[in-house]
């Protein structure tokens, strides 16, 4: 089976898995094409410049290409063109990126199912129920191909009635959800005989991280978070509870991994709160650096004010390593308090360093029999190889709904 794969932005250092899951599912015998608008600039992965060489980007595409194919869709399917021009109108008209921005994406649909056609496609599937699921919902009526999205949220849910979000689930073979949480705010969002089409297939962890030698957890007091620094992640509380910690006369060291928007504003937080001796931020790294800064703590932090199912939680469980994060969306999914971590409400700097100083002065032993259950809960629940095949009997048995 051939299945093309869309998303707005890849290969991105943030989207490592939808990189894990193409290469599990062709893994399974099914022939991946990749296709995207663009690449990330910030690329640091080797692993993800394999990806971009292997991706079919419409932002390379020439006027003349872009016009040949139009004019042959409009010659060859005018009924169709006429028809997606109409939902493209109607998802513009409700969103907030209005109808030119929605008529752009639609003539991107036109090159894409030109070439899916040309590839002999048989399932289209988005990741993100952004402009990705609206293109591949356009390219889709024009093809005659079928299609299916992976929602992960926060911005889809808080978004979903300017993104259509029940008109897309209602055109669709299917929409895969990364967790129960995500699931429940897509029915939310759209109609109850719907929700039949909307499924749990879990972002997942690739064998490197199961193979990975089991490291104990340093005597060091050294913690660590991973995550873009973007207002979501929270790290601005992170810092204050750092301040709470050294006026406490704790000793702690945090590095910050990532990058992101708000770097300039962490670091100014930093100074004022006088952590620059705690607190250091790597930027984007490569994924083994992230791997060995995970573990080299002792426990993951991440003080996320909003997310669905936050990969790097799982990535720090498997290997080993106990996690502080917040009752927030999904995350209480993957992280049972007292036994593989800890939960805190979100924005609670107080919490936030009391879990911190906990997992500081936990002995070693503690520390990792919590990391090994939640290894053990990442192994059996988000291996993308399990989650793969889910996700592949949904392409092969929904194709006639």
């Amino acid at each position: 089976m051939q299945v093309a794969y869309f998303i707005n932005i890849y290969p991105a250092v943030t989207h490592t898995f939808v990189r894990r899951e193409i290469r599990a599912i062709e893994a399974l015998g099914m022939r991946v094409f990749r296709y995207a608008v663009r690449w990330d600039k910030n690329l640091v992965d080797c692993e993800d410049m394999k990806e971009k060489e292997q991706t079919q980007y419409l932002s390379k595409v020439s006027i003349h290409e872009l016009l040949g194919a139009c004019v042959g869709m409009l010659l060859n399917r005018p009924l169709a063109v006429a028809q997606a021009l109409r939902l493209a109108l109607k998802v513009g008209r409700r969103s907030e990126r209005g109808i030119l921005m929605h008529l752009a994406y639609f003539v991107e649909a036109i090159l894409l199912a030109n070439w899916f056609q040309q590839r002999g496609i048989q399932h289209i599937h988005a990741h993100f129920g952004t402009n990705s699921a609206a293109i591949a919902m356009f390219a889709a009526h024009l093809s005659k191909i079928p299609y299916s999205f992976t929602v992960h949220g926060p911005e889809e849910f808080e978004k979903a009635p300017l993104l259509c979000l029940d008109l897309k689930l209602e055109r669709a073979i299917f929409a895969a959800c990364v967790s129960a949480f995500g699931r429940s705010q897509l029915m939310l969002w759209s109609r109850p005989d719907q929700w039949r089409k909307v499924a749990i297939v879990h972002c997942g962890l690739d064998s490197a991280f199961f193979e990975a030698p089991i490291q104990p957890p340093p005597l060091t007091p050294r913690l660590v978070c991973v995550g873009r620094l973007d207002k979501h992640k929270g790290q601005l509380i992170l810092i204050e509870a750092a301040r709470r910690l050294r006026d406490a006369g704790i000793n702690c060291e945090i590095v910050l991994v990532g990058d992101g928007p708000m770097r300039a504003h962490v670091e100014r937080a930093i100074e004022r709160a006088g952590v620059q001796r705690e607190v250091t931020i790597t930027g984007w790294i490569p994924g083994e650096q992230v791997m060995a800064e995970i573990a080299a703590s002792r426990v993951m932090v991440l003080p996320s004010f909003s997310e669905n199912m936050p990969v790097v939680i799982m990535e720090a469980l498997a290997l080993c390593r106990p996690v502080i994060s917040t009752y927030v969306a999904g995350i209480p999914e993957l992280i049972q308090p007292g036994k593989t971590g800890w939960l805190v409400p979100a924005g609670d700097e107080i919490a936030l360093s009391e879990a911190m100083r906990e997992a500081l002065s936990a002995p070693v032993d503690r520390l990792a029999a919590m990391g090994a259950a939640g290894r053990l809960h990442i192994m059996n629940q988000h291996a993308s190889s399990n989650e793969a095949v889910k996700l592949k009997g949904l392409f092969e048995t929904l194709q006639n709904p």
